[in-house]
């Protein structure tokens, strides 16, 4: 048993392809119209046949409830991992990237946590 696929809801296909691209660096590997919507899917620049991100379209109502709460309560929907959490801070907010938490040590990881502006809190880590 393997984990190939993660979800990811976003309030806007578009505008989460974008960011995950442009400014966090992922790759899109999928884009499959289906409707109103489409299967979307990004991965790591360096493995492209690793896990793949599903940029899920932001459609049933208690999703957006529950999303919305986990965002105003700091709380990240994910994370990913990085080797240096200060380098891709100072980078992210050179591209205008909203952080709610700094580079923090916790224990055995240095975290940071953004905005996607696609809804979310997404965590950063590195292991120290």
């Amino acid at each position: 048993m393997r984990i190939r696929l993660m979800s990811l809801l976003v309030d806007d296909q578009e505008k989460a392809l974008k960011f995950y691209t442009e400014t966090l660096g992922f790759v899109k590997k999928t884009e499959v119209p289906m409707g109103e919507h489409k299967w979307l899917t990004v991965v790591a620049a360096d493995e492209q046949d690793g896990v793949e991100l599903v940029l899920e379209p932001l459609a049933f109502p208690p999703a957006k409830t529950f999303q919305k709460a986990l965002f105003d309560a700091g709380i990240p929907q994910t994370a990913f991992q990085v080797d240096d959490v200060e380098e891709q801070y100072r980078r992210l907010l050179d591209l205008g990237v909203s952080f709610s938490v700094q580079p923090t040590a916790m224990g055995p990881v240095r975290i940071a946590v953004l905005d996607d502006t696609c809804g979310n809190n997404i965590q950063l880590f590195e292991m120290l």
